[in-house]
């Protein structure tokens, strides 16, 4: 269910898509749409300007971190190496006792650079970690269009994650001492949903 604060989100973008002469589909009839693009024109040229865009955010720390090289969360600006020597785990929540939730809690700990909070805390699972650290925009695009990496996932049904999974806006609310992401939520999201509906072509 989506809550209300999205539910607004998504409105104002679709007025903004309808004062342009444009439409868009609500979000909850996304999932398992393979059709995304058929709203709009597909625009291949548009569509790979729009995700290089987004790039910044996908390598700035509060993501990198959970999306680093290695088999291990990094933490800070600095994109460090967890001090807690804690592991991925099959899963993505942790190793043996040094589970994710033991710190991570459902919200933020107050108080400066102590552990930042969302329910369900964890890294990409073992078997697609998702690693973008390294890799070019269009490596990165078509790693999260690849359903065999994505656990899946459909463009639409990742459009709807980087919207409203609460890890994901995790990075946008990291607690006290740390940077947020070079882009506002509501305009990542807002050139995501563009990328996704000018037909998710990817950079070279």
């Amino acid at each position: 269910m989506l809550t209300k604060q999205v539910q607004l989100k998504v409105l104002i973008f679709g007025l903004f898509l309808i004062s342009l002469g444009l439409t868009i589909k609500p979000i909850s009839s996304w999932a398992g749409d393979d059709s995304i693009s058929s709203a709009f024109e597909k625009d291949d040229a548009r569509a790979r300007e729009l995700f290089i865009s987004i790039i910044p955010v996908l390598k700035h720390p509060r993501c990198l971190n959970c999306h680093a090289t290695g088999d291990y969360p990094r933490q800070g600006d600095d994109s460090h190496i967890h001090t807690q020597n804690v592991k991925r785990g099959v899963a993505g929540r942790g190793k043996y006792s040094q589970k994710c939730s033991a710190c991570h809690q459902e919200q933020n700990i107050t108080g400066l650079n102590t552990p930042p909070g969302a329910p369900g805390w964890h890294l990409p699972p073992s078997s697609m970690p998702m690693i973008w650290e390294g890799k070019t925009p269009g490596e990165i695009c078509r790693q999260i269009k690849d359903p065999k990496q994505n656990n899946g996932k459909t463009v639409a049904q990742i459009v709807e994650h980087v919207i409203v999974d609460k890890v994901v806006l995790g990075g946008w609310n990291p607690g006290e001492g740390r940077t947020l992401p070079p882009m506002a939520h509501d305009e990542f999201a807002s050139r995501f949903q563009e990328w996704a509906r000018y037909g998710a072509a990817c950079p070279q």
